[in-house]
């Protein structure tokens, strides 16, 4: 990596690139999981893992981001994350001198910066974090949903997306609480994690894959809740969206990339390409099950940008 330190616009464009995707864009997911389908080459962490290790995997990717963009906190990479560390996010360059770079420019250029982690989940290698990222107290900063891969008790890859969180939502409802019952963020109901992975694994791949509607019917919750700042909560505006989504663009292909799952919540990364030649944009969906129904929906949308300061790609 690099020795030279971001520019303000870098770690701007890092934390709080706009994911808007235009007319053809996704229209707000309504909540639809992203599993695989036959023939796709979806990476799904199977197992539970040892829960003292995804404890302590869950402290650590907590530890690094809050000291990294909170504190500019060099030692706390030396410690927890490896040499060759590799970087997925388009804006930031490999390994963890980068990272190191990065932590001293952010603290300098915002010292008041906060990173509220809202809600974390392990699977096997993989912790995902999704947090609101706020650089300047007093805006409302951005969405984040970060995944880290652990080797060897040290984070050693990073894959993330970022959207700007806005004033108003079509919903009513933010970018981050949990509002069905119990209205707790961590996840629940460990022994089900199998279960719900391979429901929305399903669910997924029914309407996203193969552009079937009616999996609406069969997986949804009729009320449940959405909290993509696009669209309404409930089954006939995800009906509504994704049937005018699917109609604009018929060349639409979704490969969902990895699968992490703990609990009652399971979250999606894939990749949506609306067509040949397009770049397309990473989504990373997150669902809430509850009593075998999907209740509720957070998602993050990034445009896949024309160029990487890594190469690494974004998946």
């Amino acid at each position: 990596m690099p020795p030279t330190v971001p520019t303000r616009r870098a770690v701007v464009a890092f934390l709080a690139a706009a994911a808007v995707l235009g007319t053809a864009a996704v229209p707000a997911v309504a909540a639809a999981p992203h599993g695989p389908s036959a023939g796709h080459a979806a990476h799904s962490r199977g197992g539970y893992g040892d829960p003292a290790r995804l404890a302590h995997q869950k402290a650590v990717a907590v530890a690094v981001v809050k000291g990294v963009f909170e504190r500019g906190n060099t030692a706390v990479v030396d410690r927890y994350v490896r040499p060759g560390y590799i970087q997925h996010n388009p804006t930031a360059a490999d390994g963890a001198a980068g990272l190191k770079a990065l932590a001293t420019s952010i603290h300098q250029q915002f010292p008041d910066a906060r990173y509220d982690v809202k809600r974390a989940i392990a699977q096997g290698d993989l912790v995902l974090l999704h947090s609101n990222v706020v650089l300047v107290p007093g805006t409302k900063g951005a969405s984040v949903i970060d995944i880290f891969r652990f080797q060897g008790g040290k984070v050693a890859e990073h894959w993330d997306v970022v959207q700007n969180v806005p004033d108003t939502t079509a919903s009513g409802n933010d970018m981050f609480s949990t509002l069905s019952s119990p209205r707790v963020s961590q996840p629940l109901d460990h022994r089900l994690t199998q279960a719900n992975q391979a429901l929305v694994t399903k669910a997924f791949d029914e309407l996203m894959v193969h552009k079937d509607l009616t999996a609406l019917d069969r997986y949804w919750d009729p009320g449940y809740l959405q909290h993509n700042p696009q669209m309404q909560s409930g089954v006939p505006a995800a009906k509504a969206g994704l049937g005018g989504y699917f109609a604009s663009v018929p060349q639409l292909t979704v490969t969902p990339k990895r699968i992490i799952a703990e609990g009652d919540l399971v979250a999606v990364h894939s990749h949506y390409v609306n067509y040949p030649g397009d770049r397309g944009a990473a989504i990373l969906d997150l669902f809430r099950v509850r009593n075998g129904k999907i209740v509720e929906h957070w998602d993050i949308i990034q445009n896949v940008p024309e160029t990487s300061a890594n190469g690494n790609g974004m998946f």
